[in-house]
């Protein structure tokens, strides 16, 4: 990434051991009743790749939890440098109680849908919405959420959007 971050979001070792955690003791649950019950082959079979999806879904949300989520003038990125939503494509933030929202975090409202991504436990994007949060920390969150409405603020008034107010 060529931009100098001005926010990062990370969940702490703790959230995250503990998130991967929760999932992988849904498999081993879910794993157990199939093979210590006798349900139906059927149902044993559905718990079974149930079981399945848990284990995946923990080694997903262990993978993309060791990522940061990074604020630049540009826009939301991972760490890697991969896009979330481009400064000039989001429209607005929402963070309030009601909102359809990651726990822990704030949705971003853009002007176009910018396709399908997920990254369980940190963010997802799904047509005009990037839903950011989850595992993170509510504070981190919360100021990167008022960060980015700064931004669109300025932004919108033809200011740069870091750096000190320009006075007419």
């Amino acid at each position: 990434m060529t931009h100098t971050p001005i926010v990062t979001l990370a969940p702490s070792p703790t959230r995250r051991m503990l998130g991967t955690a929760v999932l992988g003791a849904l498999a081993a649950l879910l794993a157990w009743v199939a093979i210590s019950t006798a349900p139906s082959w059927p149902w044993r079979l559905f718990l079974l790749v149930a079981a399945g999806v848990s284990i995946y879904g923990a080694a997903r949300v262990w993978e993309s939890a060791g990522r940061r989520i990074v604020l630049s003038e540009a826009g939301l990125f991972d760490d890697t440098g991969r896009s979330i939503a481009p400064l000039d494509q989001i429209a607005s933030v929402d963070r309030g109680v009601f909102a359809f929202k990651p726990s822990n975090g704030f949705v971003l409202h853009l002007k176009r849908p910018a396709g399908q991504a997920w990254a369980p436990g940190m963010w997802w994007r799904v047509g005009r919405r990037v839903g950011v949060g989850g595992i993170t920390a509510p504070a981190q969150a919360r100021s990167m959420s008022e960060v980015i409405a700064v931004m669109l603020v300025r932004r919108d008034e033809g200011h740069p959007v870091t750096g000190p107010l320009e006075t007419p």
